[in-house]
């Protein structure tokens, strides 16, 4: 296992070391009070570890602690991974971005759009554009996820299978979105959906491999994330991370069973205690997949999404494996929403793992447009995103900082850690 400790003093990258502390303790609060199970939080400037932090438990029953190598759930923060593979795809020239998905999955040449009525009785008419790679890239497709509960297209996701996850395997599931209608004309609006899952089947039909057997040749597999997988070994049971949920969800059932949900919303006036949600000895990531979800599928380690991160901090490149473009990520990472603008100017106001007042939208990362108006203490270029169980990460390349936060706790809104951990990050800065 690689070590994961700091390689050096906090003043020798620009850090006040008492002030960095505050990290830690804030943190120990949220496991105290019995919010959270554990945490592990780790903060680089320069490409070397200023500051670590590991505290609680990566499973409360059993007492264990919180290590290194624990493994966790990270679901969307493994949409950034399949963004880069498919990105490694383009750059190959097999497809382009104004390319419409139906050229690989002929079931959305069919797709419309949803023009009205309900679950029961709906009208539908022809998109003005299709769906195109890039529309899926940046979460502009149409598409949405049955876990919003805000509008009849969701519903009939949900109608049709979907119920805090995917209905079939990777090729089906596309079939099945396909044969929904969109929520609207491509290109025009952001929603955070499916879209991911999508990219990940044109990995799979543009390769030739499985979207795990691409992964691990050519993303995790040269970046020597040896614990990131879409399912955990029986040999690594051990280091896996229990998830917990709010008592307020377990109470409503909103959270589903063991399996690989990700509730998004609480009901009003929660109890925010944690409660057991799936027990990593009986949990459904200890079997192959029914789907390889290219939108929320991986586990993986701090050792490991750390190495990510500092590829994508050293312009795609990491102790020699070149796995992506320097100007290919450059361009992921800027903001591609239509006219420059930010997602409260063209998403609509539903769950996502980003704020949406100052903030963009790349070809897998939110990109931070204006730090005054999404009121954080952060740099303009900031590119990051989450995953459901509250996990985070961002790179700022300005001030040449990246973080990684893991725990385990469903959903992600549940507590505003991560604009705390920004703001705990940046005022240590001298």
């Amino acid at each position: 296992m690689e070590a994961i400790e700091a390689e050096a003093e906090p003043g020798e990258l620009g850090f006040d070391a008492a002030r960095l502390d505050r990290i830690g303790r804030h943190l120990n609060r949220y496991v105290d009070n019995g919010r959270l199970p554990g945490v592990s939080v780790l903060v680089t400037r320069g490409g070397q570890i200023a500051y670590t932090h590991r505290y609680g438990h990566r499973d409360c029953e059993r007492e264990l602690p919180v290590t290194a190598d624990t493994i966790y759930r990270i679901y969307s923060m493994t949409k950034p991974i399949v963004s880069v593979a498919a990105m490694q795809l383009y750059e190959q020239g097999c497809f382009q971005l104004k390319d419409p998905i139906s050229r690989w999955i002929p079931s959305f040449a069919g797709a419309r759009v949803f023009a009205g009525g309900n679950v029961m009785a709906y009208q539908t008419r022809e998109p003005a554009s299709e769906v195109t790679v890039h529309s899926l890239l940046t979460h502009m497709s149409g598409l949405t996820y049955d876990f919003h509960f805000a509008n009849e297209v969701d519903a009939l996701y949900r109608a049709n299978g979907f119920n805090w996850g995917p209905p079939g395997n990777l090729e089906e599931t596309c079939d099945a979105l396909a044969g929904l209608p969109l929520l609207f004309d491509p290109g025009t609006e952001w929603n955070y959906s499916y879209s991911t899952d999508v990219v990940g089947r044109l990995v799979e039909i543009v390769s030739g491999q499985s979207l795990d057997d691409y992964l691990a040749e050519h993303v995790t597999g040269p970046l020597g994330m040896v614990d990131t997988g879409f399912a955990v070994p029986p040999a690594d049971v051990e280091r896996f991370a229990a998830n917990y949920t709010t008592a307020a969800l377990a109470a409503r059932n909103f959270a589903g069973n063991t399996g690989r949900s990700a509730p998004s919303y609480l009901p009003d006036d929660p109890d925010l205690s944690r409660t057991l949600l799936d027990d990593p000895r009986t949990s459904a990531y200890l079997a192959p997949p029914k789907i390889l979800s290219g939108g929320g599928g991986l586990v993986s380690t701090m050792g490991d999404y750390h190495r990510f991160t500092q590829m994508l901090r050293n312009g795609g490149e990491l102790c020699g494996a070149r796995i992506i473009g320097r100007r290919t990520l450059e361009f992921m990472a800027s903001n591609h929403l239509p006219g420059g603008c930010d997602l409260t100017a063209c998403g609509r106001a539903l769950f996502s793992e980003a704020a949406f007042d100052g903030v963009g939208f790349g070809l897998g990362f939110s990109v931070l447009l204006d730090p005054a108006k999404a009121q954080v203490l952060s740099s303009t270029g900031e590119f990051a995103w989450g995953g459901a169980a509250s996990t985070a990460f961002w790179v700022d390349p300005a001030e040449d900082i990246t973080v990684v936060f893991l725990t385990q706790l469903l959903p992600s809104s549940t507590h505003p850690l991560r604009p705390e951990l920004t703001a705990l990050t940046y005022q240590a800065l001298v």
